[in-house]
């Protein structure tokens, strides 16, 4: 099994790539939302239980210090001192919740929960049924140590971690189980081009050779016109049979870059095309510059007829095709059918196509996008529909 072939096996297409990663992207975002919900409720959850803890020890502080002051109430001629505590601090407040005396540490105080916590501190809130020294509350505070926090925030990250992990590998599963189909039909698809492309192989190269080998000086009009449909037909054949050649056989060869003269290649390729745009009474609109790059001819040259051959397979009849040329850039643009705006972004996809009507297999713009990101080049794509279409390349 050839290398090329692993590849279209086992890795992932663009197309494929994309819905993998739209499916993970929503559902570890799905995840996360769970995650956070249950630890949200995990964390109140532990708090509550650890004031549900805390109330039985506060509820005896209250108890103890609502004594003092009924001893202090009794006693107040006599003795004026607050009662303290070292185990807790504690205010008392009127019937209107207005304080009388307070020694918290922080001063906000809740009436509507008899416990409570508040910035690391507790407050128990007790209500006396008699008004010592006027009081109608007493506030019981203690300072929150912080220990079941600390356990609480690692079994949410402990346990928070592990339930992600977990649902990655299921997600993965059943992304993969989802995703099977299409990359089948993929992998089917490959090998019927591959097969189609090495029984094209022989037929092709008869047709063109005895095309060229035809003496058109003997021939009628009539049998010229005819023999330039099947050049036309064969061109066109050519150009799709080396893509498909390119992309199941030979992109894996090693790169033999050299110095080219992309002017001359250009032209070289116009001329080729020329037969195929006067089929649609196309005219070039040349503006050619003398320009320089170090590629792969082999590939380069690729490139330039998909673009070329796009730019006449989409064009309109009687429309122009323009390459525009200078040092670090190549620009070719037609004044076809245009792309939609949102089409724009997806059609280096391999398998894309324009329309319906129109097109080979789908795989040229792929081809070339590998290419132009093997060499870090870019290509900018400008279209509007009815108008016409621009590709860019700089590098």
């Amino acid at each position: 099994m050839s290398v090329s072939k692993n590849k279209a096996t086992n890795s992932l297409l663009g197309s494929e790539k994309k819905s993998l990663l739209r499916f993970f992207a929503l559902y570890i975002a799905m995840v996360l939302l769970m995650i956070v919900v249950l630890s949200y409720y995990y964390y109140q959850t532990q708090e509550k239980l650890m004031l549900s803890n805390q109330r039985a020890t506060l509820f005896k502080y209250g108890f103890i210090q609502a004594k003092r002051l009924k001893v202090l109430h009794h006693f107040f001629d006599e003795r004026t001192e607050y009662p303290r505590d070292p185990r807790f601090t504690s205010a008392i407040y009127d019937v209107e919740k207005k304080a009388i005396f307070s020694l918290l540490e922080e001063k906000n105080v809740r009436f509507d929960k008899e416990i409570y916590m508040i910035h690391n501190h507790i407050h128990f809130l007790k209500s006396l049924d008699d008004f010592y020294l006027g009081t109608k509350y007493i506030i019981i505070e203690v300072k929150d140590d912080g220990v079941w926090r600390n356990i609480i925030w690692k079994n949410i990250l402990g346990y928070g971690l592990f339930t992600f992990f977990i649902f990655m590998l299921f997600g993965l599963y059943l992304a993969k189980l989802f995703l099977k189909p299409m990359r089948d039909s993929i992998v089917l698809l490959d090998r019927f081009i591959k097969d189609t492309t090495h029984e094209l192989n022989t037929p092709l190269s008869a047709i063109l050779a005895n095309i060229e080998m035809m003496d058109t000086g003997v021939m009628t009009d009539k049998n010229k016109t005819k023999l330039n449909r099947i050049n036309i037909a064969a061109k066109t054949v050519s150009t799709l049979y080396k893509d498909l050649t390119y992309l199941t056989l030979e992109q894996e060869k090693e790169n033999e870059n050299e110095h080219i003269d992309v002017k001359a290649l250009i032209e070289d390729r116009v001329e080729y095309f020329t037969i195929l745009a006067e089929s649609k009474k196309l005219k070039y609109a040349l503006d050619l510059h003398p320009a320089m790059i170090f590629v792969d001819r082999r590939k380069f040259t690729r490139v330039i007829d998909n673009l070329i051959s796009n730019a006449i397979k989409y064009n309109k009849r009687n429309g122009v095709v323009g390459v525009s040329l200078k040092q670090g850039e190549l620009t070719i643009w037609d004044t076809g059918i245009g792309i939609k705006e949102s089409k724009i972004p997806f059609i280096f996809d391999r398998y894309i196509r324009f329309n319906q009507s129109e097109g080979g297999f789908g795989v040229g713009l792929s081809i070339v996008k590998k290419i132009i990101d093997e060499y870090g080049m870019r290509i900018e794509v400008k279209s509007k529909e009815s108008e016409g279409t621009k590709m860019v390349l700089k590098w």
